[in-house]
């Protein structure tokens, strides 16, 4: 066995850079390394898709979240063959929906009248399960990134993907792992819509997270999230190594 580390590729959310991993990567453990897609430098989405390419593996296991999970699907269709292994954590293929739509739009036209004041406790409770909103290693995380990162970036992600095509007809043509992590409780992603996509996608594995996570996956429930990565990456490396012929993936271990 090699002692060589799994190289992954992270494209944060709205409003968060690397700091959005910094629970997920202690429970992942040693044998990967993290590399982050600084999505919050892009002002445009062609500018996005260029910054993920450019930040990316020639054969990238890409991994994001939420907005950088619906960028990541984008890349992955437009760049197939340089995607060895996908994971979308909390997004939807079908966009946004439409109370979200709605909820950025009011967003945006106040930010453009006033000054950015941080992330505010109403959309907190949008973002995080009930029982999170009480633990300000989480809210603080949260609400330190959109202060870091400012109004002009909020601006700018808001604005240039509110408009998300419907990815679901496309999904078939992703021929490699794809692990989907959603939460039940989630309340801007419908988890029927992370089943719809798994059941469109040639290789995927869907983990639908029961208990006490909303939204931010990597902050709320690391050890889960890791869990289901380090399982789907283990048999992500069996596939495709017979000439081309996908091989089964072994059943998922239990060692860590």
């Amino acid at each position: 066995m090699t002692n060589t580390k799994i190289r992954l590729d992270f494209i944060p959310g709205t409003l968060c850079d690397e700091r959005l991993w910094s629970r997920l990567a202690p429970a992942l453990g040693g044998a990967f390394q993290l590399q982050h897609v600084p999505l919050h430098q892009a002002r445009t989405r062609l500018q996005m898709q260029q910054i993920i390419a450019s930040h990316s593996a020639p054969q990238t296991h890409l991994v994001g979240f939420s907005l950088g999970a619906y960028l990541a699907l984008e890349h992955a269709l437009a760049h197939p063959r340089r995607v060895k292994s996908l994971t979308l954590i909390a997004n939807s293929a079908k966009g946004l929906l439409p109370a979200e739509i709605s909820a950025r739009q009011r967003i945006v036209a106040m930010l453009e009248r006033n000054a950015y004041a941080g992330i505010t406790r109403q959309r907190l409770r949008e973002l995080l399960h009930p029982s999170h909103l009480g633990d300000i290693a989480i809210t603080g995380l949260i609400q330190q990134m959109g202060l870091d990162l400012g109004k002009d970036v909020l601006l700018a992600q808001f604005i240039t993907t509110i408009a998300r095509p419907d990815l679901m007809a496309r999904l078939p043509e992703l021929d490699f792992p794809v692990l989907i992590v959603g939460a039940e409780d989630d309340k801007l992603v419908d988890p029927d819509d992370l089943r719809a996509m798994a059941a469109r996608l040639p290789q995927a594995t869907l983990h639908l997270l029961k208990d006490n996570t909303g939204h931010m996956i990597p902050l709320e429930a690391p050890d889960a999230l890791a869990q289901a990565m380090r399982a789907h990456l283990e048999a992500a490396g069996n596939f495709n190594d017979n000439d081309g012929h996908r091989a089964s993936p072994p059943p998922f271990s239990q060692n860590q």
